[in-house]
């Protein structure tokens, strides 16, 4: 499971029993799958270029002037932000080599990208593939769950940087922006601390977690069923996955987590750079962190379309060209999401020739 498109934490396993599995997916499953994808295809269509006010053959005519080597250039920039994703994997799972992990990576990430709610499938891929290769099913959720965990943390670090960065380095911002701009870094800091108080403190974690039980206990009444944990209990064993792995861990997750999201950020310059946009480095991180927050938009497969439209218009906000925004945000999904598709394929097909070995459970 990839970073790219956005994670999906896994519920916290009850028994060794409660695993992702591929089912076949019923025909509302099916509706939403097709409603995702029209709703993508028309805000790619028609909203990207009237929100952001250019046309698509202007668009078109700016990519078509970015050369060979450029494109190479590109591409060497993704693959290296996804060969630095596996530090993460392979922190969360013990024993599981980088080229695996690459495998898990872009088979997660084409699937993801692929299917509207695709993190849920990639959940299951992830499983599956890790399975053949004999881990057992506690160490792959708890896998599953810390490095969804370890993603969230990072997605709640990146907009607090890109509102730091708009706070001290773009001095003409509105004070109703401005003053936005604080209480969502308070808010984002406030969040971050409670996640890691939870990881890091018993005590903290039975606060947050009674806190939650009577702040939800109204809607959990309804929905929840009798074998189902409380959130108190949810929260601990929470916890409790997550604490091992983190201990050994952690070092190689936020390595792994931080290079990639700072090469995908040099990939994202390079793109608009190719395309003819130069802004501050201010302006230009936050529309990136903006882009990776909204790509946990599951209305789309991988959020595209509300992606691009919403970067690119930030973008043209503050002082882009229209046409030069977007084709260079276009370009950087070219790379992100549909460059992965290829991948993923190609990484079902190393995954079929792996050699694969019985769980021991």
């Amino acid at each position: 499971m990839s970073a790219a498109q956005g994670e999906t934490v896994a519920r916290p396993a009850t028994d060794e029993t409660d695993v992702p599995r591929f089912t076949r997916p019923t025909a509302r499953q099916l509706l939403q799958g097709l409603g995702g994808l029209a709703i993508a295809v028309a805000v790619l269509a028609w909203g990207l270029p009237h929100f952001v006010g250019t046309s698509w053959h202007k668009v078109f005519e700016l990519m078509r002037h970015v050369g060979p080597s450029t494109a190479l250039g590109l591409l060497f920039l993704m693959m290296a932000g996804l060969w630095l994703y596996t530090f993460t994997l392979t922190g969360s799972l013990p024993g599981l080599s980088h080229p695996r992990a690459l495998i898990v990576n872009v088979c997660g990430s084409s699937v993801g990208n692929l299917l509207p709610f695709g993190g849920a499938a990639g959940v299951a891929a992830t499983y599956a593939m890790c399975r053949s290769w004999g881990f057992s099913r506690r160490d792959i959720s708890t896998s599953i769950v810390v490095s969804g965990v370890w993603n969230v943390l990072a997605r709640v670090v990146l907009p607090i940087i890109g509102i730091a960065a708009l706070l001290f380095g773009a001095g003409d911002l509105p004070r109703a922006v401005a003053g936005g701009a604080v209480v969502g870094g308070v808010l984002g800091v406030l969040l971050l601390g409670t996640f890691i108080a939870v990881i890091a403190s018993e005590r903290a974690a039975t606060v947050v977690g009674r806190t939650l039980d009577k702040l939800l206990r109204p809607i959990s009444r309804r929905t929840q069923r009798s074998h189902d944990l409380g959130i108190d209990e949810l929260v601990h064993d929470l916890r409790g996955r997550i604490s091992g792995v983190v201990r050994t861990g952690w070092a190689s997750m936020t390595f792994g987590l931080v290079g990639f999201f700072g090469v995908y950020y040099v990939l994202f310059w390079f793109c608009l750079n190719a395309t003819g946009v130069h802004v501050s480095f201010a302006h230009m991180f936050a529309a990136y962190a903006l882009g990776r927050l909204l790509t946990a938009v599951g209305i789309t497969p991988g959020g595209v379309g509300v992606t691009e439209t919403g970067t690119a218009a930030v973008l043209v906000g503050w002082g882009a060209d229209p046409a030069g925004a977007t084709a260079g945000v276009v370009l950087f999904s070219v790379y992100t999401h549909l460059m992965e598709i290829p991948l993923g394929a190609l990484g079902w097909m190393a995954w079929g020739l792996s050699r694969k070995q019985r769980p021991a459970d």
